[in-house]
């Protein structure tokens, strides 16, 4: 459920009545070779709306009410709702959607959680690896004697991200190209290790999901509850 998928709702609404037409036209079924540009462009938004639709994992809503609601707006027939009341009962119904995806999901990724909390228990009795009351851990594979950078400060890095399992999701390395980023604008065990990191530095973060992406899924590899592994080394401070 992303809020991309409530804001195209909310577009399709407000686009089709600042562009009312009058009239109201038979559905009739055309060869894509027939179609003129606005039908090709019309029936590829459709495509676009569903296929988000789908991705967003909405239960239970109905195609024919959905047709109907734009088909009631294009001609200027009078609407059940208004464009704002519109906008409310779809937010309300898109949280309950999505709390019941994350129950859905902490139930079905309860194992990789776990696993996560098992990887973490172990490695912290590793030598060399220090924890922090948040639970992220990290060791030290270089010390750096540069400045440290604060939460308001940017910074250069490469990493090589990595799930428990050795398997590789981001790489600056593989890419051989660092990357520029705000130290508040990652995630938080990210935010909290570059902190303590002084320029020069190289460390290897064992971050745990909370401090990760949650319950959240993140691209392909990513699952939810997910714990990470990244290596960091910090280039500067821009």
């Amino acid at each position: 459920m992303k809020n991309n998928v409530v804001m195209m709702f909310v577009a399709i609404l407000m686009m089709t009545s600042c562009n009312a037409q009058t009239g109201h036209k038979e559905d009739k079924k055309v060869n894509l070779e027939e179609m003129t540009a606005e039908q090709k462009a019309s029936y590829s938004y459709g495509i676009l709306l569903a296929d988000n639709l789908k991705r967003g994992n909405f239960e239970g809503l109905d195609a024919e009410l959905i047709g109907q609601a734009i088909k009631d707006v294009l001609s200027g027939n009078e609407t059940l709702l208004d464009v704002n009341a519109a906008t409310v009962e779809w937010q309300v119904y898109a949280q309950s959607q999505q709390v019941k995806q994350q129950e859905k999901d902490a139930a079905k990724f309860n194992e990789n959680k776990e696993a996560g909390e098992k990887f973490l228990e172990e490695n912290k009795s590793k030598e060399g690896v220090v924890v922090l009351p948040s639970g992220l851990q990290y060791k030290i594979i270089t010390k750096g004697d540069g400045p440290i950078p604060g939460p308001n400060d940017k910074v250069k890095t490469h990493y090589h991200g990595t799930l428990i399992d050795g398997t590789v999701f981001d790489s600056s390395v593989e890419r051989g190209e660092p990357i520029s980023f705000p130290v508040g604008g990652v995630i938080a065990g990210w935010t909290e290790a570059l902190q303590l990191m002084p320029v020069g530095s190289k460390w290897e973060l064992y971050i745990p999901y909370d401090l990760a992406y949650g319950a959240r899924r993140a691209g392909e590899k990513i699952a939810p509850y997910s714990a990470l592994v990244f290596e960091v080394e910090l280039l500067g401070i821009e």
